[in-house]
């Protein structure tokens, strides 16, 4: 296991540079003169000078010791990522203030979403055929059915500004926080469900389940011991491509429910081209499905052994 562990650490290395030389690359090449961007194409020649003397632009890209890529590698390694021009404050300051909020509201989501789904799809898959299970599945595929816009709009309409039981904006506490979360697990339930209970009766049907259950283990044991074990494996898959999206913020609720977590900041930096913020945003999300990428292969190594022999 210790073994299979280092190697995964090793292999994030050269992702992790293709990741540090693709956003320098977008940003700084690709994108044209920051300075014109987000001083606009008719600003002067003489701001424009001054705005790249100012934050470095001016320095060659990357043939030279004190360069453009070299001062953007040393700047990530120190966790400096550089100064909002719309903000007027470092890019980490502002990343920081988002992080509360949008872990606040994506956290809740995420393992709420999860749990539930998963012990309906449990029961469902334990019942198949039967009343309990058409009746999830009809549930799901209504949920499915309805588009995410109209979970919000329909929520703050009718809970909020008709029934007055939630509050409509703002981050004031975590009462601000029970809609949206209610909203962003039952938008999600519909598609978590079918493809839990999917999971899990690939399992159920296997010969060694047969085999548990001749020996005379209950139904409810055999689910839980053995067939549950053997399914968190695309399970976890499932759920890790969700867990990015806990740093990122989710953009949507942020956005209607006025939450000041990155999702918003990203939205903020997008339409006023700040692009300190945008490429801190970038570099640290990719960062994050790295880190999420080393934890799912380690999550099969410890419940799948031929993962690590192999």
């Amino acid at each position: 296991m210790l073994k299979y562990a280092i190697r995964r650490m090793l292999e994030l290395i050269p992702t992790t540079v293709g990741i540090v030389l693709l956003a320098f690359a977008l940003f700084n090449v690709v994108g044209g003169s920051p300075a014109e961007t987000i001083l606009g194409k008719n600003t002067s020649a003489e701001a424009i000078a001054a705005f790249n003397r100012k934050y470095g632009y001016d320095k060659p890209l990357v043939f030279a010791l004190d360069s453009q890529f070299t001062s953007f590698v040393r700047d990530l390694l120190r966790g400096d990522f550089g100064w909002s021009v719309e903000m007027n404050e470092p890019v980490a300051d502002i990343l920081k203030r988002g992080v509360g909020p949008s872990l606040s509201l994506t956290v809740p989501i995420l393992v709420g979403g999860a749990i539930v789904a998963l012990m309906l799809a449990i029961f469902a898959a334990a019942f198949r055929g039967g009343a309990a299970d058409r009746a999830i599945l009809l549930v799901s595929t209504l949920l499915m059915s309805v588009n995410y816009v109209v979970w919000v709009l329909a929520g703050q309409f009718l809970l909020s500004f008709k029934a007055g039981l939630f509050p409509i904006w703002g981050y004031g506490g975590w009462e601000y926080l029970l809609l949206p979360v209610f909203i962003g697990i039952v938008s999600s339930l519909g598609a978590d469900v079918r493809f839990f209970r999917a999971a899990i009766l690939d399992e159920l049907y296997k010969p060694y389940v047969l085999s548990v259950r001749s020996k005379g283990i209950s139904r409810a044991a055999t689910m839980v011991r053995h067939v549950l074990r053997n399914a968190l494996i695309p399970i976890a898959t499932y759920i890790s491509l969700s867990i990015p999206y806990l740093f990122t913020g989710s953009l949507l609720l942020e956005s209607f429910f006025g939450i000041p977590g990155l999702g918003s900041v990203s939205i903020n930096a997008i339409h006023s081209s700040d692009m300190a913020v945008v490429r801190a945003l970038v570099v640290l999300g990719a960062l994050v499905c790295q880190l999420v990428n080393l934890a799912t292969d380690l999550l099969y190594a410890a419940l799948d052994p031929r993962v690590r022999v192999g």
